[in-house]
C-alpha cells in the first residue's frame, strides 16, 4: 500500500534512529539525499542541542526526514535497589576512575515537553516515538502543525493501541534489533519471534504503513520483509561502521572485534532492554534489576571513561543480531547495495 506523503517519494531502504550518538547529521543528511528516509536521535541530548542538529539537516537542503523522541515511561527503581546495584557496579565503574562515586537517583523525562515544542517550532517533517505511546493529544497536536507522526511497536497489542491513539505510521521493531528495544513494558522482554512473522502480524490488526526494523543487514531480508506487508526496511547496525556514523571509536573495533561473538538483551547499562555484545560487563551483570532511566544515569560517567579509554570491556555496544555484516564505506553505497 503508498505510504503517506512525505515518505512514500523514498526508496525501500530507510535509516532507524540510534541515540547515543551514530545517527549524526551528516548521516542523515548523505542517506536522505541519495533517496533514504532518515531520522535524527532525540534521545538523551538536549531539546536546544536537537534543535540545533535538526537546523544543520534543514539547512544542508534536506526536506523529509525524521527526529526519534524517547517517550517518558520510567520504570522507577527505589533508593535501596538503587544503591545495591550501585556496590554491584562499584569495581567496573572505578576502573578508570578511582574517585567514582554514585550518582544521584535520577527519574527525569528527558525534556520531554521542550524536544515536542523544539520539533514543532522547527518543522520537522516526520517525529518518532519510542520506549511508550504518547497521548492521543500529543498526536492532535503534532497532526495539526503538519508532521507526520510514527509509532515504534514491538507486539501486536502495542500496534492497536498506536493505531487507536492516532499514530499516522508504525515501525514495527522485532527482537533481533540493536539497542534498545522499544517494548513499553520494560519489565518484559519482546517475545522472540522473527521479524517478518511480527510484521504479518501486525499487518492483520492495521492498514497504516509499516516500518520494519530489527536485525536487517542484508538483502535477502529486505526482501523477506517487504513481502510480509512492510513499506519500508529500515537498518540501524548496518551502517554504524558507515564514513557518516557518529558511533565512537571505541564501538567501532568492537564491532570488528573477534573476542566478541554473540549479543544479547541485557539490563546491565541502562535498566530496561538493549541488545548489546557481550562483553565483561554484560557478562557480569546479566541479572541487572529493572530501573530506567536512573540505571542509565548511574552507569553514563562509567560508559563515558572507558569509551574515551578505548575501553569496549565497560561500553555499552548496541549491536543488532546482524552485526557481522556491518561494513565500512560511505553510507549511501551500503544502502544502495541493501536496496531489493
Amino acid at each position: 500500500m503508498p505510504l503517506p506523503s512525505p515518505l512514500d517519494t523514498f526508496k525501500r531502504i530507510a535509516v532507524a534512529p540510534m541515540a547515543g550518538g551514530p545517527s549524526s547529521p551528516a548521516l542523515v543528511i548523505a542517506a536522505a539525499r541519495a533517496g533514504h528516509f532518515a531520522q535524527l536521535a532525540g534521545g538523551y541530548k538536549t531539546a536546544a542541542a536537537l534543535e540545533t542538529q535538526i537546523a544543520e539537516v534543514t539547512e544542508a537542503g534536506v526536506q523529509v526526514f525524521g527526529v526519534n523522541l524517547f517517550v517518558p515511561n520510567p520504570h522507577p527503581i527505589d533508593e535501596a535497589g538503587y544503591a545495591a546495584y550501585w556496590e554491584r557496579i562499584r569495581q567496573h565503574a572505578s576502573t578508570h576512575d578511582e574517585t567514582a562515586t554514585m550518582a544521584p537517583r535520577l527519574e527525569d523525562d528527558d525534556e520531554w515537553a521542550e524536544k515536542l515544542d523544539a520539533v514543532i517550532r522547527s518543522r520537522t517533517p516526520v517525529v518518532s516515538f519510542t520506549f511508550g505511546l504518547p497521548s492521543p493529544d500529543v498526536f492532535r497536536r503534532l497532526k495539526t502543525a503538519g508532521v507526520l507522526t510514527v509509532q515504534t511497536v514491538t507486539s501486536v497489542d502495542e500496534a492497536r493501541r498506536a493505531a487507536a491513539a492516532g499514530a499516522d505510521a508504525l515501525t514495527v521493531q522485532g527482537y533481533d534489533a540493536g539497542g534498545h528495544s522499544g517494548v513499553w513494558d520494560a519489565d518484559t522482554f519482546p517475545e522472540n519471534v522473527p521479524l517478518t512473522t511480527l510484521v504479518e502480524r501486525v499487518r492483520t490488526v492495521t492498514d497504516l504503513p509499516l516500518i520494519a526494523s530489527g536485525g536487517i543487514t542484508r538483502r535477502d531480508q529486505v526482501r523477506e520483509v517487504l513481502d510480509a506487508g512492510a513499506d519500508l526496511a529500515a537498518v540501524g547496525t548496518a551502517v554504524l561502521l558507515s564514513d557518516e556514523s557518529g558511533a565512537s571509536a571505541t564501538h567501532k573495533a568492537a564491532l570488528a572485534d573477534d573476542r566478541y561473538t554473540e549479543t544479547i538483551l541485557t539490563r546491565a547499562f541502562t535498566g530496561r532492554p538493549a541488545r548489546a555484545l557481550v562483553n565483561a560487563f554484560v557478562e557480569s551483570h546479566a541479572d541487572a534489576p529493572v530501573g530506567y532511566p536512573a540505571l542509565h544515569h548511574l552507569t553514563r560517567a562509567m560508559r563515558a571513561n572507558a569509551t574515551a579509554a578505548g575501553d569496549s570491556t565497560l561500553v555499552n555496544l548496541w549491536a543488532g543480531q546482524g552485526w557481522r555484516d556491518a561494513e565500512e564505506g560511505p553510507v549511501v553505497a551500503i544502502l544502495d547495495a541493501l536496496e531489493p
